[in-house]
């Protein structure tokens, strides 16, 4: 049976995260884009936060995460940041700013950092990224490792489904999740890939992992908080559990609020000066 070793009170780290791998604790993240939803989350008792490039898709109404800036990320890790006071906060590199230009990823993981207040940067691939992540790690900056599934590279698979089902390609991911933890990742994403291979990469690394859709025997999981709120009611994967059902809530309260103020029902009396 695992040990709580997180404080409900103290700051989650890099460290604190290396104490619940150690302790069979398991780890919970969640994304947030904003000040107000992190100020909920980071009440909910929630572990880590991910600013993840998945704003472009459920902020900004994207198709794919590869229109999102820089600046954008920023933006949105320094709302979130300021509604955090526990929760490690990890922010997505977007796509451009680190792949082969080992320069621009440290410029650019340092931007984030200075300007937003995160506490790490994440970063999707293996073997191809190594001299950006090695750069990055040497001033000091941690760094999440993401395989498997890596949405930034879309265009390339031209799928979204389950990776490394095949037997080279799964002892690629596992030779890559060994090199991030050698090189000094903190902690590595493991997106849609099977359950069996995820356990496998856990059990090799002294690391921890946090899946999406890569079974239960991940360190942590994470997902996207809209999606988990019922918030984005098109998105039903199948490693997706829906804690609440907002969508229509929200939807209702809206159309609510509107028959009131067409009714003159709103606002009343005691709603006025």
């Amino acid at each position: 049976m695992s040990t709580n070793t997180v404080d409900n009170k103290k700051k989650v780290t890099t460290a604190t995260f290396a104490k619940m791998k150690a302790a069979g604790e398991k780890i919970a993240m969640v994304t947030a884009y904003d000040y107000t939803m992190a100020q909920l989350v980071d009440a909910g008792g929630i572990d880590a936060v991910l600013i993840g490039d998945s704003a472009a898709n459920v902020m900004a109404g994207y198709e794919t995460t590869l229109p999102i800036t820089l600046d954008q990320m920023i933006y949105h890790a320094s709302c979130v940041r300021r509604g955090i006071n526990r929760a490690l906060v990890v922010c997505d590199m977007p796509f451009g700013t680190y792949q082969g230009n080992p320069e621009l990823a440290l410029a650019s993981a340092v931007r984030i950092l200075k300007e937003s207040g995160a506490e790490a940067v994440k970063l999707e691939g293996g073997a191809e990224i190594r001299e950006s992540i090695e750069r990055i790690l040497s001033a000091g900056i941690p760094v999440m490792g993401h395989l498997g599934l890596t949405p930034q590279s879309i265009n390339k698979f031209g799928t979204y489904g389950v990776r490394a089902k095949a037997d080279a390609e799964a002892e690629r991911l596992i030779a890559d999740a060994l090199m991030l933890q050698e090189l000094g990742c903190f902690a590595l994403v493991l997106e849609k890939i099977p359950a069996d291979l995820a356990r496998k990469v856990s059990e090799k690394l002294a690391i921890p992992t946090i899946g999406i859709g890569a079974g239960s025997g991940t360190d942590g999981q994470v997902l996207v908080l809209q999606d988990m709120l019922g918030m984005n009611q098109g998105f039903a994967p199948k490693f997706l559990r829906r804690y609440a059902d907002l969508g229509p809530v929200i939807s209702d309260a809206i159309s609510r609020y509107t028959a009131d103020v067409k009714a003159v029902d709103f606002p009343n009396e005691n709603e006025q000066y």
